[in-house]
């Protein structure tokens, strides 16, 4: 199996994942943006990250940031789909005294390597430990995941700035750019339709690609950085990718699942592949 048919099988995988527990958990979810986030966690976690699921405390592991937390649907299906957590972790998600909740709380046992609450804290951490990395010569990689509505804060700008100001180019940070937030469209409210010149701008090296084009999300991950800069992969998307009525519908930004809406969700994820072999 090529990497790419690996990706897109655990893309899938995740998708069906934050369908049903989403639904399963009877409450409201922030389902839109996890699956806007679902290509681009399952080429880091199937592919691009340095981790070892048997010892999740690894030093010299790759860190990966959960920034945008609310997208903790597309977080915690990467961590099943490659051994962090199990089934039974998984499954206990909104539950009572669960470590699974609607933000990350930082656990290193479960591959969790962050707590998140209020945006725009996920990049100055991810450049405090590419820092610390560097100064200890170390050879891992920090990955910080941000929702581009979350650009709006200005303590990104804080850590951008220092980030290329450092030579962090040990530091990768990815925009899911699904151009909507809570509030609505992201146009409306900033207009960021030009967010990778202006992390041009802020001396990183850019690239502005299709976030659920598994090849272009590769490419993008494993071209080497220039000398001295920061990388940064803004990630164009559209949120609630995969289910034909959440596309670009940002009422399901957090909403809760009917059992109609459901069946039909599931459905959809269920479809054979236009390359599956019918029997």
């Amino acid at each position: 199996m090529v990497i790419s048919e690996k990706i897109e099988n655990l893309a899938l995988f995740m998708r069906r994942k934050i369908i049903d527990i989403s639904f399963h958990s009877g409450t409201s979810t922030h389902v839109g943006g996890a699956l806007s986030m679902t290509d681009i966690m399952a080429t880091l976690y199937g592919h691009i990250l340095n981790i070892d699921p048997q010892n999740p405390t690894w030093e010299d592991r790759d860190r990966f940031i959960l920034s945008k937390g609310h997208g903790v649907l597309g977080f915690y299906p990467a961590l099943l789909g490659v051994g962090l957590i199990s089934e039974e972790k998984f499954n206990s998600f909104q539950t009572n005294g669960s470590d699974l909740i609607a933000h990350p709380v930082m656990n290193i046992d479960l591959g969790i390597e962050s707590s998140n609450g209020s945006l725009g804290q996920g990049l100055s951490m991810g450049v405090g430990i590419a820092l610390s990395a560097k100064k200890q010569k170390k050879s891992f990689k920090t990955y910080v995941l941000m929702g581009d509505g979350e650009t709006n804060e200005g303590s990104v700008w804080e850590a951008v700035m220092l980030a290329a100001q450092q030579g962090l180019d040990n530091l990768v940070a990815i925009v899911d750019n699904n151009a909507m937030q809570n509030d609505g469209q992201g146009e409306d409210i900033i207009d960021n339709r030009n967010l990778h010149k202006r992390f041009e701008a802020f001396g990183w090296d850019v690239f502005n690609i299709d976030g659920h084009d598994i090849t272009a999300l590769i490419d993008a991950f494993e071209t080497p950085v220039q000398s001295g800069k920061p990388k940064m992969v803004v990630a164009n998307t559209v949120k609630g990718k995969g289910i034909s009525f959440m596309e670009g519908d940002n009422a399901w930004h957090h909403n809760r699942l009917a059992q109609s809406k459901y069946d039909i969700a599931w459905a959809e994820l269920n479809e054979p592949l236009a390359t599956e072999e019918t029997v």
